[in-house]
């Protein structure tokens, strides 16, 4: 049985991040990017594909952790017969190259502790040559290399295949341990290795207490939202603005099944929601520099526009399996690069350009060119607007008339001309009219289910999607509609034991619509999708509830992954997840405002 995904915690830098266990042992990490190979890999495989463990000798889950407050500093404390150690982890903002630093504290009495360190390059599957130099542990392969230093007297009782140091630490004493990645031509150790721990621990706590300040939400779910807003920011590339969707890939939304996919990238789909909740939550740099990697990102000509692009705007994202990897509880294949990137999606259209209009409203300055880029767009979906497409969800199944894109072609059109009216450029306003209304007159018609009372999936489809939840939020109806109030009721044969589906499984055979084998798990944007919607229509009560129900399934340092199994209590998919944070934060804004009663206190889950 594999570590659950739920006692995973992150740590990042900016720029990439790692994955911690309860048990010390850090089994993802790829360097020195997101979406660079791993070199500790045991998440996806077996300890023999790479993990770094820090913890008492004869190992165990810690007794407690937490992040310090308002940081993405880790404190794990163990209790043990002979005394009590803590272990904090952090990964300093990048300054220079990437480093993850340990340090390891005795609160009592005395404890034997043990790092092993065991590397294996290219996605856990080249072992590196380690040598000594300097008084560190170097490990080399092909272009990487990575040291690990220790600031204090520790007992190296040899490993072929590891690097092990045995070390006794009492209260009082300390002992900090340094792992840096450097390209492998350089022969110097890296910079960190010859800095105080204590100066990295103070400057790294004090860069996300001054950022976390910024966060102008109020309300009774503080905590939740500003840890939101910590992991959002732990997943934004720095050099380029890019918001990967998780740090992870292939963490199954079935277990056992092939529902495993590479989430180290960044989401057209993502952009509008991302955008709003930063620009809600006052993060204004970010949101521009969200915008700026957009722009960047999708410049060319709109025909060649992607659902899914690299951290640095990159294109080619082939995807691979590896087969050397044995699979989150034998989930497989393990896959490296995702060919969703080469899908054609109707609604990136609409996600782009609502991003652009939310981004113009509140004051961000917009390039000249940019309006050159929305003409190219809106001419290109005028031409391809009626085509089906693969959806949202991107199915790998036939293409269809997905209603959610057609909705999002409608927003496309309603942005442009908004965006036109502000700037004074009314050139083609008539024509981008028409498409707008006609757009809005086929959905209602082709996408409307009077037997359900209810839009569906896609056109001449029973089958439902909570994906058309969101039409208030983008203006398409208004949430007292009768036609969105029949909607929100006929949702709820989404359900599974208080949580939404994205849409309706088909069991353990291949899902006629999304062409993959295996059921999943309930989504956790979807389940605050619902709330939102609930909100809107009046039952405020049912959506606090279940926004409650949302915050009791974080893990136990305010964590989620894409989907909840409430059969096994468990998270399922890659984590932590953008999507089900950024939806957090959208949903306690939405209560917030939502009138009397919103100061309930809400509930929270032991970890």
């Amino acid at each position: 049985m594999s570590t659950p995904i739920e006692a995973y915690a992150l740590l990042s830098d900016l720029e990439t991040a790692a994955m911690v266990g309860r048990d010390g042992s850090i089994d993802w990490l790829c360097l020195p990017r997101f979406d660079s190979p791993a070199c500790l890999a045991a998440l996806l495989g077996t300890p023999g594909n790479g993990f770094w463990r820090v913890a008492p000798v004869g190992g165990g889950p810690c007794a407690h952790r937490s992040y310090r407050r308002d940081t993405l500093v880790l404190d794990s404390r163990w209790e043990t017969p002979t005394g009590v150690v803590r272990v904090t982890d952090f990964m300093p903002p990048r300054a220079g190259v990437p480093c993850l630093v340990r340090v390891v504290e005795g609160l009592s009495g005395s404890v034997s502790m043990r790092s092993e360190l065991r590397l294996r390059f290219h996605q856990g599957r080249v072992v590196p040559w380690v040598r000594a130099v300097d008084q560190c542990a170097v490990a080399v392969a092909g272009p990487d290399a990575v040291w690990l230093g220790a600031d204090g007297a520790v007992r190296e009782p040899g490993g072929v295949d590891a690097t092990v140091y045995d070390f006794t630490v009492s209260a009082g004493r300390r002992l900090a341990l340094t792992l840096a990645w450097s390209p492998s031509h350089l022969p110097e150790p890296p910079a960190p290795l010859s800095l105080p721990a204590e100066t990295l621990l103070k400057e790294t706590a004090d860069y996300w207490r001054t950022w976390t300040a910024q966060c102008c939400y109020e309300g009774p779910w503080r905590d939740a939202v500003v840890r939101s807003l910590i992991t959002l920011k732990a997943l934004i590339y720095a050099p380029t603005g890019g918001i990967v969707a998780a740090p992870t890939t292939s963490l199954p939304g079935c277990i056992g099944g092939e529902r495993n996919w590479d989430y180290r990238y960044c989401w057209l789909r993502d952009s509008t929601f991302a955008q709003s909740c930063l620009l809600h939550s006052g993060y204004r740099e970010e949101a521009t520099a969200w915008l700026d990697w957009l722009v960047r990102a999708i410049a060319g000509n709109p025909c060649d526009l992607q659902t899914v692009y690299g951290v640095g705007g990159q294109r080619l994202l082939p995807e691979t399996e590896a087969p050397w990897l044995a699979g989150y509880e034998g989930s497989r294949p393990v896959r490296f690069g995702n060919s969703a990137a080469n899908q054609f999606q109707l609604d990136v259209y609409g996600e782009v350009l609502d991003t652009f209009w939310l981004s113009l409203r509140a004051g961000i300055p917009m390039p000249a060119h940019v309006w050159h880029l929305v003409e190219a767009m809106m001419g290109y979906l005028q031409r391809h607007w009626r085509e089906p497409d693969q959806g949202l969800w991107q199915m790998r199944g036939p293409r269809r008339q997905f209603v959610h894109s057609k909705v999002m072609a409608w927003v496309a059109a309603d942005r442009a001309l908004r965006m036109g009216e502000l700037l004074g450029r009314n050139g083609s306003s008539g024509e981008w009219r028409a498409m707008r209304d006609e757009v809005h007159r086929q959905v209602c018609q082709e996408g409307w289910d009077p037997g359900q009372c209810s839009f569906v999936q896609s056109y001449g489809s029973s089958a439902l999607d909570a994906s058309v939840l969101l039409m208030p939020r983008f203006g398409f109806l208004p949430a007292h509609d009768q036609r969105m109030r029949g909607t929100v009721r006929a949702m709820s044969r989404l359900d599974l034991r208080g949580f939404v589906r994205r849409y309706a499984s088909d069991g353990d055979g291949v899902h006629e619509v999304d062409g993959v084998h295996g059921s999943e798990g309930a989504f956790v944007s979807c389940s605050l999708w619902y709330a939102d919607a609930l909100a809107a229509t009046g039952h405020v009560e049912q959506a606090r509830d279940l926004f409650e129900r949302v915050l009791a399934v974080r893990n136990d340092v305010g964590l989620l992954s894409e989907q909840w199994d409430p059969d096994a209590g468990r998270q399922l998919g890659n984590a932590p997840k953008a999507f089900s944070h950024i939806a957090l934060v959208e949903t306690a804004f939405a209560l917030r405002a939502s009138g009397p009663g919103a100061a309930r206190r809400p509930r929270t889950r032991s970890g």
